[in-house]
């Protein structure tokens, strides 16, 4: 896989793209990108996903509150696993909005080479709305490219979307939303410095700090997740997302903070990944820190078990 950054350096005619958000990268886009895939080759073509570097809804809108699944950097690397020949971020700014389904279909052409330009299902483009998917082929056969369209995914855990993944993620339910993409919701971040009192009690966690801002965070709560610090393993832990009630030391400020299973080092100041695994409670309001400790053990009992139970499950391991 290639990642492409300029414009008029892929040879004219070479290319079969398919292009939009694919935030998350989920079920249905494996679906849409493995038949451009095949259409492709078919062709002696080859195959590029256009991505968009900002979604379109925050530029048009900039005071909206959507939130992604995945950073660009992530989205550009699970493009990749499926196989794709190019990846191609792309500005989507005020001009690019402006043009009409034609005008969009001829810079594709002229910027990336395209001949076939494959589309999702209900996937729209130019200004014009009311348009379709017939008059994108009248102004593809005008231009000389070819439009195809893709079939809805009718997979497991059909229909999927990246909307309906995010609701589930801020719902909490993390494995479901797992199920959707076809692997887990991963946020990253640096390990920072905390209250320590974890440590204190036997059960040291790592404060996860800069997080994207940009990104949905699940709902506040106990979850039992794998971790990666560096270029380490995946090793099994749990995170609490919330504002510590027990201790009260926590204000109103959110933070994320995981115990990593039979882990020790100092790890302060590197990189974290974090993929949710599980739900495992609302946070909670304890009355003492001996109670805290023992909600504790029985959050790492059930997550041990969980993580067992799903050593085998395709969108984890």
């Amino acid at each position: 896989m290639e990642v492409i950054s300029g414009r008029h350096i892929i040879a004219p005619g070479s290319v079969a793209a398919t292009i939009g958000m694919f935030d998350g990268v989920h079920r249905g886009h494996a679906m849409l990108i493995g038949y451009l895939n095949r259409l492709a080759h078919e062709r002696g073509l080859k195959s590029a996903v256009i991505t968009f570097r900002e979604h379109p809804q925050r530029v048009l809108r900039p005071d909206t509150d959507l939130q992604m699944i995945m950073p660009l950097a992530d989205r550009i690397k699970a493009i990749g696993r499926q196989g794709a020949d190019y990846v191609i971020p792309m500005d989507f700014d005020l001009q690019l909005a402006r043009l009409d389904s034609f005008n969009y279909i001829k810079l594709i052409r002229d910027n990336y080479g395209v001949q076939l330009l494959v589309t999702g299902f209900n996937h729209r483009f130019g200004h014009n709305r009311s348009e379709g998917f017939d008059d994108y082929v009248r102004h593809g056969k005008a231009l000389g490219v070819e439009l195809v369209q893709a079939d809805e995914y009718r997979g497991p855990y059909s229909p999927v979307s990246s909307s309906i993944i995010r609701r589930l993620i801020l719902a909490g339910k993390v494995d479901d939303a797992a199920c959707c993409l076809g692997h887990p919701f991963m946020l990253h971040g640096v390990v920072e410095h905390g209250y320590e009192v974890g440590r204190e009690i036997g059960f040291p966690t790592a404060n996860v700090g800069g997080i994207d801002p940009a990104l949905v965070i699940p709902h506040r709560g106990a979850y039992t997740v794998r971790v990666k610090v560096a270029d380490g393993q995946w090793l099994g832990g749990m995170a609490n997302i919330g504002v510590r009630p027990t201790m009260g030391n926590g204000g109103h400020r959110q933070s994320i903070e995981v115990h990593i299973f039979d882990f020790a080092g100092d790890i302060y100041g590197s990189p974290i990944s974090v993929q949710f695994v599980k739900f495992l409670r609302t946070e909670l309001k304890l009355g003492s820190v001996d109670e805290l400790r023992q909600q504790l053990v029985e959050d790492r009992t059930r997550s041990l078990q969980i993580l067992q139970e799903t050593r085998n499950n395709e969108n984890f391991f």
